[in-house]
């Protein structure tokens, strides 16, 4: 990371970004060219590391390419509001925080890793479990995770008004 000075550290600092955003972008190479989705998410993170799940359909170019090469990059923010004063331009910015990673995607083999996929998802998604799921709604979805070898997380203050 260039500017240490925006550097988060610790999981403490870190995992709150994490709870609060909803949705995570998905870089990849898809035919030959980088192609960014935005993905709802759920996550665990324990003794290995940090877990990102996603879900989606059987088909489609996001696993097409996932499939074809499984290296992504991933990217989730808050925004935090515009700063700056004055009729200077270049004196105003956008305050934010984030987590920026990678890893290689790993897909479901059977209907108990599909469920615990979801349940992450809803948890993060929706604050609450008990969900269930049908083998038809199961079969006709996709679920999907990164364990991330890497990442880091940022944030841009406002500066206090003077």
């Amino acid at each position: 990371m260039r500017r240490k000075d925006r550097e988060i550290t610790g999981r403490e600092n870190i995992e709150p970004i994490l709870k609060a955003c909803k949705v995570c972008r998905i870089g990849m190479i898809a035919d030959g060219w980088p192609y960014v989705i935005p993905m709802n998410y759920g996550y665990e993170w324990d003794d290995t590391g940090l877990t990102l799940y996603f879900h989606s359909g059987v088909k489609g170019k996001k696993l097409d390419a996932l499939r074809a090469d499984p290296h992504i990059c991933f990217e989730m923010d808050l925004e935090d509001g515009l700063t700056g004063e004055g009729d200077n331009a270049c004196r105003y910015s956008y305050a934010f925080s984030s987590v920026v990673g990678y890893g290689s995607m790993e897909f479901a083999q059977d209907s108990a890793q599909k469920r615990h996929g979801f349940d992450v998802i809803m948890r993060h998604q929706t604050g609450r479990g008990g969900w269930t799921y049908t083998e038809p709604a199961l079969s006709v979805a996709e679920v999907f995770w990164v364990h991330a070898d890497s990442f880091e997380a940022s944030r841009k203050t406002r500066k206090p008004q003077e």
